[in-house]
């Protein structure tokens, strides 16, 4: 790794982002009064070792460095602006705000090649959501999960075996997907669009087969996005959440009362599939792993979401596992028998702790 040796700090991004990226980091963060820290393999770290602290006129510095007029004016009117940055090295997901003390600025690493569903060792199942022609497809997990990098790879199998009209909608745009067999169109929210809802409104009118939907933050958005999959298009969206009962929790709380039921039945009829996922530290500390959970639609799944119980799901997702169908926590205790992650980090993922405690005892 380079090191700078020396008490200064760089005056362009472009040097932190570079050093970051030696380090294999998947963020880099510039913050008023810390050291430039980076997140690898999910710990935050310094840089390099015996950084200053940045002040606050350091990143001011930079954002006026790196910022356009366009979105300098966003800052300064908003107090925060996301977008892509792209330079000589790579493209970030970038984010700066303003907060008590001044400018703080984060950036996410994006890997420059899209990988496959092979290339990533995702379970086959996955490659079956792929193969359907209308419905709603879900990517959930936490910030920093991998989300992004699954849904664009789940984006490149269909654009690599079939022959339809694939329109992205995200914020921003992270993965570079180049026409294969579909006709790529790749829309930047804020950028290209105001907003998810507009977007997607749009889309419907440009003849998609497929919609992807980068994120389903809002009512309308879902509401939408739920309407499309029923009128004959493929959707695959992401929320932040972390297992599909919550997920399924979070899709229907966000409608009225009045309109639940409607939309009970609805999901239940256009669910495809829901995957979960969250990476975890390998325990030789070379990197870090994927643990997913997947639950498939079938006449069961359909009668607990029409019923409001999803508390039932769990119990499902356990039967169907010859249907592919996994519960986090035994993707999480597959990684531990297999030697892959260590006992503490099997308990700290665990959704149920006491049975993991047991699991990992034997």
């Amino acid at each position: 790794m380079s090191s700078l040796g020396q008490n200064t700090l760089p005056s362009h991004v472009d040097a932190y982002l570079l050093l970051g990226k030696e380090r294999e980091a998947s963020d880099v963060h510039l913050s008023v009064t810390s050291q430039p820290t980076c997140r690898r393999y999910g710990q935050l770290i310094p840089i390099w070792d015996d950084a200053p602290q940045l002040t606050a006129e350091d990143t001011e510095q930079l954002i006026r460095g790196f910022l356009d007029e366009h979105q300098l004016t966003r800052l300064f009117e908003h107090g925060d602006v996301d977008f892509a940055y792209t330079n000589a090295n790579g493209r970030y997901r970038t984010s700066v705000v303003r907060q008590r003390l001044g400018y703080d600025l984060a950036f996410r690493i994006i890997n420059s090649s899209l990988r496959t569903l092979d290339e990533l060792g995702m379970p086959p199942q996955l490659k079956l959501l792929t193969q359907y022609h209308n419905g709603l497809v879900l990517v959930t997990g936490p910030m920093g999960s991998g989300k992004t990098t699954t849904l664009a790879a789940l984006v490149q199998e269909i654009n690599l075996h079939r022959s339809d009209h694939i329109i992205t909608l995200e914020e921003p745009i992270e993965y570079i997907i180049p026409s294969a067999g579909c006709q790529v169109t790749q829309r930047e929210v804020h950028t290209h669009t105001k907003s998810f809802a507009a977007a997607l409104r749009g889309a419907l009118r440009e003849d998609p087969d497929v919609i992807m939907v980068g994120e389903m933050r809002d009512l309308e958005t879902i509401q939408l996005a739920i309407s499309a999959s029923e009128t004959g298009h493929l959707v695959l969206g992401t929320l932040h959440t972390s297992n599909a009962p919550r997920t399924l929790d979070r899709l229907l709380d966000v409608f009225p009362t009045d309109q639940r039921d409607q939309i009970r039945i609805m999901v239940s009829e256009s669910l495809r599939g829901i995957v979960s996922q969250q990476l975890i530290p390998r325990a030789d500390g070379t990197g870090r792993v994927v643990a997913m959970e997947m639950l498939t639609n079938s006449p069961a799944v359909a009668n607990v979401i029409r019923e409001s119980k999803t508390f039932m799901l769990p119990g499902i997702i356990q039967t169907g596992r010859k249907a592919g169908m996994i519960l986090m926590d035994d993707s999480v205790a597959d990684l531990y028998r297999a030697g892959i992650i260590s006992r503490e980090e099997a308990i700290y993922r665990a959704e149920n702790k006491t049975e993991m405690e047991l699991v990992t005892r034997q």
